[in-house]
């Protein structure tokens, strides 16, 4: 499997190359375009993970699997303008729900919660869990940062810029200084992680991107 990224910054774009039997999952509604013969199996997953990928991380509800079966190709983009970026999974790799864009078959995939203080809030933290061993693409809003950690270094990002980040890091979501910073400050929730592992971010935050186009829709003070 080979892949290259092409237009890579703003308006990535993902080309991979599959050999006869290679396989590719892929986030549903990514597919630009594919050449080849290559056949498409639409799947669950199992249903109480797909269940989970649905409601709790508001991923759809199947997946969809490419099989090669002999040269081919297939191009890939996330829905948001910004970067890709091919990383490895060593044991499991969590992904922010909205940055997940592809994985070999060999990775399992999963849904962690964030805790119930992200779900009442709408920079709350649902993550995709990917675990085995291989290669997995992830999305950004922006462009991505890789931060490598070392054994207890620690660093606080606002739930709003993570990407994704290993296993092996050690995190926790809380509310960001308290009452007045959360009401008057503009800031919600962030999560402090600690090493050893890397962490990904991305440089724009989209849930405070959506509150800010909501700003600009004008509101209907009543009926005709």
């Amino acid at each position: 499997m080979r892949y290259d990224i092409e237009f890579k910054g703003s308006y990535s774009l993902l080309k991979v190359q599959l050999n006869a039997g290679e396989e590719l999952t892929v986030e549903p509604g990514a597919m630009v375009y594919m050449r080849g013969p290559i056949e498409v199996e639409t799947s669950t997953g199992g249903i109480w993970k797909a269940l989970k990928r649905s409601f709790l991380g508001g991923e759809s509800f199947f997946m969809n699997k490419y099989i090669s079966r002999g040269e081919s190709e297939i191009a890939i983009a996330p829905e948001l303008p910004g970067d890709i970026e091919v990383v490895p999974v060593n044991g499991t790799l969590f992904v922010q729900s909205t940055s997940y864009l592809a994985s070999e078959t060999s990775i399992d995939m999963d849904v962690s919660f964030g805790g119930l203080k992200a779900f009442f809030s709408e920079e709350g933290i649902f993550l995709i869990k990917l675990q085995g061993y291989g290669e997995a693409a992830i999305s950004s809003f922006g462009a991505i940062r890789m931060l490598e950690l070392n054994v207890g270094e620690q660093i606080t990002i606002d739930t709003g810029h993570i990407v994704a980040f290993d296993g092996s890091v050690s995190w926790n979501v809380r509310t960001f200084g308290g009452a007045k910073s959360t009401l008057f400050g503009g800031e919600g929730l962030v999560c402090d992680f600690q090493g050893p592992g890397k962490v990904y971010m991305q440089t724009r935050n989209y849930p405070a991107f959506v509150q800010w186009v909501r700003s600009l829709v004008p509101r209907q003070t009543g009926s005709r």
